[in-house]
């Protein structure tokens, strides 16, 4: 359940709801009843569900990546309770969920509860509601019985496949037995609700002048329309109407996404927050969000047809869609695609492009020969053979000049993609958009290049499991970047190198690694590694009860590829230091490289092996007639012989 968008909602917008704030109902409070009004202005009571046993109101955010989570879960719910005397009703409390909002939001989700609009969220104050989705349940006197959360699936910075604690059925089945409820309140992981109390500051801060330039530059990239965040932030409307949760988010430091250690590296696609940019989008989210003067706003960011990555020269999309279940586990699925490349193509950028943002957890495009039995091959003096991937948080591949990766000609591309169904049915068909590089002007092959655990084991229960991995370079080579890739274990990664002499360097920490956010850390400047140089990776695996996004404590952890299995990989882009294939040189290098790898290659080395034989015998017989080896000019007599002995053609 999960991409980009909805999915990293655990990680992007989430928090957590305290229930010990001043003026907060407390469990067992009556709520003595409360009024909602529907979009056709028909008013409903709280009385109106007199004859219900209990009544469950769900604190929901149309839009809000959780709640799009949990919605159709909740229609379940419902359908399962409701004839046992359980009312569900839904309430909306944030500015930004108008009727129509509203009326999508149900639609989509099949909900068979009615939602209602809560103008100026009084009744969600009333039930001590701070978070969407949230749920509060009230018995047969109307009083609060439970308030929290629906199930542990989703916590702030973490999801798990599937629940452990069933909180709300927990409490229904409790109430309606008789019992007192064994977690009266529970954490709510979701978007805050807007504050509509606070006083509006005076207007030091406006979005025109101070926070569209701010958003365009770090967040419009991933939030606006077709891209993998849940909602955009391209207009005042949309920065305003999830200020608070914006505000909640780069407090905290969740977003904009970066996990790496400020310490170690500098980084092209560093995502951070400047101190300066954080505190100015926080006043200004709980200064009353001014919009300020529109002239002051700043030129739209051109973003070519959705993609991030200049218009591609060729776009190759899956064979044919993908059905995506509703429920359940999809295993890996490859597809492999002919594009088309009668020769050798040089690649400087590319992006992956999901056809269905919902389900597309992560995708890789590998390179395969034809007619290989291989799922995938490598290629090249550096041996590469991943073209491109996209996973959430990673930019799109662009290399810096001179640089290109290789498509030798004939090469398919394989697409291995992982999906994770989200409660309706879905289909995909994933693209990836390729930007061509001169061959005249590409000087240094590009590879990416792999350490990989294929004998993983971690051990049940163990918190601190460590796994190190290592190559050294026989040649001088220039790092590019860097992509550490684990499951829902992996708690850091780290990138060292130890250089010729002794001195050792940390390239790249990532200390707190989140399997729902994965960057590509890009270099600033190629860092030249001299040829003896031992590149070491570390990964560090939890797989105890205390990691929230761990599966199952209680099992060995294998290699595999779905997200209860594990990986080690630790992904990084290389070039030869000294390569420069516009040289001739390096040309002629190819060139024979090329012609020694065909089969008409392989003719001439066999007619030449046959011909020096021949020749071989030749001399042999001739020295045994004549007692020397033949002059140059006795093989030019019997040459002018033959040819004056030869019949003439016409």
């Amino acid at each position: 359940m999960s991409v980009l968008g909805i999915w990293l909602a655990t990680t992007v917008f989430a928090g957590v709801a305290g229930s010990s704030e001043a003026g907060t109902p407390t469990i067992g409070t009556p709520i003595t009843g409360f009024e909602l009004t529907d979009d056709r202005g028909h008013v409903h009571r709280l009385s109106d569900w007199q004859g219900s046993r209990l009544v469950t109101v769900i604190v929901l955010g149309a839009g809000c990546p959780v709640a799009e989570l949990y919605a159709t879960m909740l229609s379940g719910l419902a359908d399962q309770y409701q004839p046992r005397g359980v009312a569900f009703l839904g309430i909306a409390p944030n500015g930004r969920d108008t009727p129509s909002a509203l009326a999508r939001f149900a639609s989509s989700h099949g909900l068979r509860f009615p939602i209602f609009p809560d103008l100026g969220g009084e009744v969600a104050a009333r039930l001590g509601a701070t978070r969407t989705p949230q749920v509060v349940v009230l018995d047969d006197r109307r009083r609060i019985r439970y308030r929290g959360r629906i199930d542990d699936q989703y916590a702030v910075g973490s999801r798990r496949g599937e629940a452990r604690r069933h909180d709300l059925a927990e409490a229904l089945d409790d109430l309606l037995a008789g019992r007192p409820v064994r977690r009266p309140e529970t954490e709510a992981a979701g978007c805050p609700i807007d504050d509509r109390t606070r006083a509006p500051m005076p207007a030091e801060l406006t979005y025109c002048r101070d926070i569209a330039p701010i958003l365009q530059r770090r967040c419009t990239g991933c939030h606006r329309p077709g891209q993998v965040a849940p909602f955009a932030l391209t207009t005042y409307r949309q920065a305003a109407g999830w200020a608070a949760a914006i505000a909640e988010a780069v407090e905290d430091g969740r977003m904009p996404p970066w996990h790496a250690d400020p310490r170690y590296g500098r980084f092209a696609n560093d995502a951070r927050l400047t101190d300066h940019e954080r505190q100015r989008i926080v006043d200004w989210a709980r200064g009353g969000t001014p919009e300020g003067d529109p002239a002051e706003l700043p030129p739209p960011a051109a973003f070519p047809g959705g993609w991030r990555i200049p218009e591609p020269d060729r776009v190759i999309t899956m064979p044919q869609p993908f059905l995506v279940p509703a429920q359940g586990v999809v295993d890996y699925q490859d597809f492999e695609v002919d594009p088309g490349f009668r020769k050798d193509t040089w690649i400087r950028g590319a992006e992956i492009r999901p056809g269905n943002r919902k389900v597309v957890h992560h995708c890789n495009v590998f390179l395969k020969a034809p007619g290989s039995r291989n799922e995938v091959d490598a290629q090249g003096d550096l041996g590469s053979y991943c073209l491109a991937a996209t996973t959430p948080g990673a930019p799109p591949m662009l290399l810096p000049d001179g640089m290109a990766k290789r498509v030798p000609a004939g090469w398919h591309l394989v697409f291995v993609v992982h999906y994770s169904p989200i409660g309706t049915v879905q289909t995909d068909q994933t693209s990836i958009g390729l930007l061509f590089a001169d061959p005249d002007s590409v000087k240094k092959e590009v590879a990416t290049n792999l350490m990989f655990d294929p004998s993983l084991c971690i051990p049940p229960h163990a918190a601190d499991h460590r796994v190190e991995h290592s190559r050294r370079f026989d040649d001088d080579v220039l790092l590019l970047a860097m992509f550490p890739h684990m499951h829902l274990r992996g708690r850091s990664f780290r990138y060292e190198a130890i250089y010729p002499d002794g001195r050792g360097e940390i390239l790249l920490d990532v200390p707190r690694y989140d399997f729902n956010w994965q960057n590509r850390y890009e270099l600033a400047e190629p860092k030249r590694l001299p040829a003896g140089t031992l590149l070491r990776c570390t990964a560090h695996y939890d797989n105890s009860r205390d990691n929230p996004a761990n599966p199952d404590p209680d099992a060995t952890v294998r290699t595999g590829r779905q997200s209860w299995d594990e990986m080690f990989n630790g992904y990084y882009d290389i070039v030869l230091a000294d390569q420069d294939l516009t040289s001739p040189w390096w040309r002629g290098k190819a060139l024979l490289k090329a012609a020694m790898s065909s089969d008409t290659a392989l003719i001439l080395v066999c007619a030449a092996c046959a011909i020096s034989w021949l020749i071989l015998r030749w001399n042999k017989d001739r020295r045994a007639r004549t007692g020397r080896l033949p002059t140059l000019l006795d093989i030019k007599n019997i040459c002018n012989r033959r040819r004056l002995s030869s019949p003439q053609r016409s």
